[in-house]
């Protein structure tokens, strides 16, 4: 990966970090982003801090995690986020595929120009079985896309234009005001029936929660916390003792400046216990109140 330092700033992106570095004062237009939007076949949005992302969720799959079926927008969500820097672009996502789709996705990232950071779970017994693969890359935006969608053609990932409006979720709910009381913490519906609660920690990196209802009147939780090396096992220990699992720790990114581990997590309980319980884990990292 080409990286043009001089200081670095973070670009929280839906719960993941992008670390981006600011190339002094070197001024560039702004991508056409409704050419991105054609190139890689899925809309975005533009978001804090200029940074442009485009969601891919893998509505094609039926996915379960415990017996519990998990929506897209739960944990099943493909990304990109595009960020103009200087004179070029830079992208980085997370891309979900079942492990079959993984050789020959990473082989067409590779051929396009762009790099894997990270190969791993998210979560345990899953089914089918699906893995998370990080990337990045530099250039122009439009030709990023263009290399994204290429390596994604092996894969099922939906893409290409919407054939209609979404529909309106139906079955079990959330009480969105109780978990945002014991969380001490508000947050919002992402659609498909999943409540989303963001966590900006001091340094303004995103830990990101996701509350999901299930059938019997309980909710379902996963996300992963942003972790510097001396917080990974208080937090660990905090999940472990309220009931909640630690599925995941690894990092995203390469050569990152300070070093960021990412941890992984499931639990099914009722919804404000579990939240007091990521509440517990929360107070010992250097997490926004």
């Amino acid at each position: 990966m080409r990286v043009h330092v001089l200081k670095y700033c973070a670009m929280a992106v839906a719960g993941f970090t992008v670390l981006a570095g600011s190339l002094g004062g070197v001024l560039a237009a702004d991508p056409d982003w409704k050419a991105v939007e054609q190139a890689l076949g899925k809309s975005g949005q533009l978001q804090a801090g200029d940074v442009f992302r485009i969601g891919m969720p893998r509505t094609d799959l039926s996915v379960t995690v415990k017996g519990v079926p998990v929506k897209a927008g739960f944990a099943l969500g493909s990304y990109a986020a595009f960020k103009q820097i200087g004179d070029q672009a830079m992208v980085m996502g997370d891309l979900v595929l079942l492990d079959q789709e993984v050789p020959a996705v990473m082989a067409g990232l590779f051929r396009g120009g762009l790099e894997v950071t990270a190969v791993h779970n998210h979560l345990n017994e899953m089914s089918p079985h699906v893995m998370y693969m990080h990337y990045g890359g530099h250039g122009d935006a439009v030709q990023l896309a263009k290399a994204l969608r290429q390596a994604l053609s092996a894969s099922s990932t939906p893409l290409g234009s919407s054939s209609g409006p979404a529909a309106t979720p139906t079955g079990p709910t959330l009480d969105a005001k109780q978990i945002e009381q014991a969380l001490g913490r508000t947050g919002r519906d992402i659609g498909g029936g999943v409540f989303q609660v963001t966590v900006p920690r001091a340094e303004a990196i995103t830990e990101m929660i996701n509350f999901q209802p299930t059938a019997d009147g309980k909710a379902a939780i996963t996300g992963d916390f942003v972790l510097i090396d001396k917080e990974v096992n208080a937090v660990a220990r905090a999940l472990q003792q309220n009931g909640i699992d630690v599925t995941a720790l690894h990092n995203h990114a390469l050569m990152d400046t300070p070093r960021l581990f990412y941890m992984h997590f499931w639990a099914t309980d009722d919804p404000a216990k579990l939240a007091r319980g990521l509440k517990a884990a929360l107070d010992l990292t250097n997490s926004q109140k």
